[in-house]
């Protein structure tokens, strides 16, 4: 994909930047694999606001994405690929030859008419899945469980991926986009590759309305509030709050550790370096 920019007729248009969408084949979902995408607008089950700036945004609807990649040793055929409202990735749309139809996050090199196929021994090209245990050290992949058979949770975002490192007994070593080596089960399943949509960190959104349409709203600071509102509000003037950053419900933020005590870090192997 490449990265679009405007002649600046408008203000708005000066530096904004939009992706080309030149990998996209299909503009059209497929509606049985399609539901309702549920706003919360950062609210609760008791309507609270418990995460701020969220709220209005484009109406979508929520593709059902196979992370599991359980449909062992069946072809399938890659039949579009296609725009999601819902992350950063471009997804593709497959047709199993027993007739089912599954959306992926798709890779980098996969094109429209190419056969994937997930399993304990398939052929090792961008787009398959496959166990850990059963692939070349230096391997770039994506969509990873943590856990077998639980489906894909690490590295899902545009243009991202991990790499193989070093196998022993029965884990494996993933060095992560964030540079943190951590162990994973080599029974674990991931998917071949690097994420679709590479540019996507080159783009700039340009203007206070493209965060709206993601459904982003404004960030009010804490000492631009009153003493009823936040803990850094107040004061005679303009003021830097005078106390240690913090919540609007006291805690300590910018620089507080929160990561449990409790949780095992014991699958970190080298944990990720501190950006200079």
């Amino acid at each position: 994909m490449a990265v679009k920019k405007f002649r600046p007729v408008t203000p708005s248009l000066r530096f904004r930047t939009v992706s080309t969408f030149e990998e996209i084949t299909s503009t059209v979902p497929e509606k049985s694999l399609l539901e309702p995408n549920h706003r919360t607008g950062g609210r609760n089950n008791k309507g609270r606001i418990t995460a701020y700036c969220r709220g209005g945004g484009h109406k979508r609807f929520y593709r059902q994405i196979d992370f599991k990649r359980g449909k062992h040793n069946i072809p399938a055929r890659v039949a579009s690929i296609e725009y999601d409202p819902n992350r950063s990735a471009r997804i593709a749309l497959l047709h199993y030859r027993d007739g089912e139809k599954r959306y992926i996050l798709a890779p980098v090199d996969v094109r429209v008419d190419d056969m994937l196929i997930s399993g304990e021994e398939v052929e090792f090209r961008s787009g398959n899945a496959m166990p850990l245990g059963r692939m070349l050290l230096g391997t770039s992949v994506h969509n990873i469980e943590m856990r077998p058979g639980k489906g894909g949770q690490l590295v899902r975002s545009a243009g991202s991926y991990a790499q193989l490192v070093a196998k022993e007994g029965g884990k494996v070593a993933l060095k992560m986009p964030s540079g943190e080596v951590r162990s994973v089960s080599a029974r674990c399943y991931a998917t071949i590759g690097q994420i679709s949509n590479v540019d996507h960190k080159n783009i700039i959104w340009g203007k206070a309305g493209a965060s709206r349409w993601r459904g982003l709203r404004p960030s009010v600071r804490g000492v631009a509030m009153n003493p009823v509102d936040h803990p850094m509000g107040g004061g005679e003037g303009r003021s830097s709050g005078g106390r240690h950053p913090c919540t609007p419900w006291g805690k300590k933020t910018k620089g507080l550790k929160t990561r449990s005590k409790r949780k095992p870090t014991n699958h970190i192997i080298e944990p990720r370096k501190a950006k200079k």
